[in-house]
């Protein structure tokens, strides 16, 4: 079998597990694993999500300085809890590794690479789920206020200010009608808890909306070839029997959200 040949059979039997894995069939019997303690662990992993970007940059950081051993042992953490969809995806993943290797598709890499590669692809994948969310977050701050809302701290604010101002209209002493006029020329005070409170609730109702962003998510990216081509590069650095100890640009994507929101918030108060 000639490279070529050999290629172009291993992107056939790609392109067919990907339909298989994560088409519209697929994807809903694979969630339907969500439905028990992966609901207890989707605001853990969110929780988790910026100590997982941290242990990436910092390997990437030690690499380029030298730290070879520090840098392996950073990109090796796996840091989020294991989920039954991400434990199923990699069962799925093993065997289909294996059936790649008995028909001679397969790479040639040491097994201990193998979990390691197919792990993190787990773990990109729960990241794709991320960004979904995050798209969420940022249309409903565009329905709702008029203004981008990247991240659940950036939503929390204008929608705790909005509950807020309901409820003191609604009990209004003289009416929720002299309660508009009232709190139109007096806002109402925002408690620090308040948003807080709003800030927490979002941010589990995101990690539930998250767990299963991608029933939505998953048939767009067969439909795209992104599970395609997400699938190749990983077959290809094992080909290489390469650890890839980078980021892969999910994970930022993913985190673009918070980030700004950070960003606002030092931006203000280096401001105040």
């Amino acid at each position: 079998m000639t490279p070529a040949d050999r290629l172009s059979q291993r992107r056939a039997e790609v392109a067919r597990f990907t339909r298989a894995r994560y088409g519209l069939c697929g994807t809903l019997s694979l969630h339907r694993l969500a439905l028990g303690w992966d609901l207890v662990r989707a605001p853990v992993n969110v929780m988790l999500s910026p100590v997982f970007l941290l242990t990436r940059l910092l390997a990437l950081l030690f690499g380029k300085l030298g730290a070879k051993r520090a840098a392996s042992w950073l990109s090796s953490r796996r840091i989020f809890l294991q989920s039954n969809v991400a434990t199923q995806i990699q069962q799925d993943m093993t065997a289909f590794i294996a059936d790649l290797q008995a028909k001679g598709l397969g790479p040639d890499a040491p097994p201990a690479l193998i979990r390691d590669q197919i792990a993190s692809y787990a773990e990109t994948r729960n990241a794709v789920s991320e960004i979904a969310t995050s798209l969420v977050v940022l249309l409903a701050g565009f329905l709702l206020f008029h203004q981008a809302t990247p991240g659940i701290i950036s939503l929390a604010g204008p929608l705790a200010e909005m509950r807020a101002h309901s409820t003191a209209v609604s009990d209004f002493a003289l009416g929720s009608g002299m309660g508009r006029m009232w709190y139109w020329a007096f806002p109402v005070e925002l408690s620090p808890w308040e948003v807080i409170l709003t800030g927490v609730i979002l941010a589990v109702i995101g990690s539930l909306v998250t767990t299963f962003a991608g029933v939505l998510a998953d048939p767009l990216q067969t439909i795209t070839g992104t599970h395609r081509r997400r699938l190749m590069r990983m077959l290809d650095r094992l080909d290489r029997a390469a650890a890839g100890g980078g980021l892969e640009r999910e994970h930022i994507l993913a985190r673009l959200g918070d980030l700004s929101d950070a960003a606002v918030i030092l931006w203000r108060s280096m401001r105040s």
